[in-house]
């Protein structure tokens, strides 16, 4: 009986140390696996992290397709090229137009018109080339200067606004260019469908997704030119003003020689 006694009690204890050691074993098993995942989730959000606008930006223009994408960068590219290269001709030919005018009185009092124009000579811009073409006409008369002025003034203002047209073009192009590629997925889209016979979001989801990528893209390009291209007529505008008053100048200090 106590041989008995001693298995059951030996058997109980063995038993009992076996749940104890499950338990632990699941319990550190659970452990691990909460560990694992955490630490999953942590390098997987630095990960996500890490993907930052242009990281975006790239993984969707390439999701966008080779195809109307590429033309869309074109435009952006070219618009961009014409845009700086307006900008820094207009800071060029912007000039001190009050300096400039006194400038020129002050030479036309001390040297006379000879000195005048050597003023406008040695000074940039389209107003200092505006004055040097009316005072080269000052010995035909205040009517001979004043269409030299209007005419030369007209150049000028031709050659401020060369190019700034392909700007606006590339504006229209751009959203245009993207709204066909819209279409065009939308076309493909509706294709798969037909083609399945049933309707799947699997099936069109990429080409819906693509299709608006192009109209995206196209509305940034449009949007970056156009603030551009606002610059660059306000620039055009300031100079012109400028151009438009120093020519009334000129005009007026003629007219008080001659007097």
């Amino acid at each position: 009986m106590k041989r008995l006694f001693s298995i059951l009690a030996i058997t109980g204890i063995m038993a009992l140390g076996t749940v104890n050691a499950t338990n632990a074993i699941s319990t550190s098993s659970m452990s691990t696996t909460v560990a694992t995942v955490a630490q999953d989730e942590a390098d997987a959000a630095p990960a996500a992290e890490t993907l930052g606008f242009h990281q975006e930006l790239k993984k969707r223009f390439i999701e966008g397709g080779p195809g109307f994408m590429g033309i869309v960068l074109l435009c952006l590219i070219l618009g961009l090229a014409i845009a700086i290269e307006r900008i820094i001709y207009l800071n060029l030919s912007t000039t001190n137009t009050k300096k400039l005018t006194q400038d020129v009185e002050d030479a036309l009092n001390s040297g006379g018109v000879d000195a005048a124009k050597e003023v406008c000579r040695n000074t940039k811009g389209p107003v200092a080339s505006i004055f040097y073409q009316g005072l080269d006409r000052t010995d035909e008369g205040l009517e001979a200067v004043e269409k030299a002025v209007v005419a030369y003034g007209g150049v000028q203002m031709g050659q401020l606004e060369k190019n700034v047209s392909w700007i606006s073009l590339f504006i229209a192009l751009a959203p245009m260019l993207g709204f066909m590629g819209t279409v065009i997925g939308m076309i493909q889209a509706f294709d798969k469908i037909e083609a399945a016979g049933d309707m799947q979001p699997s099936l069109v989801a990429g080409g819906i997704k693509v299709a608006l990528l192009t109209t995206v893209f196209g509305l940034i390009v449009a949007i970056i030119l156009q603030i551009f291209y606002n610059y660059i007529i306000a620039k055009i505008d300031s100079i012109v003003n400028d151009m438009e008053d120093a020519s009334i100048t000129l005009m007026d200090l003629l007219i008080r020689r001659k007097k």
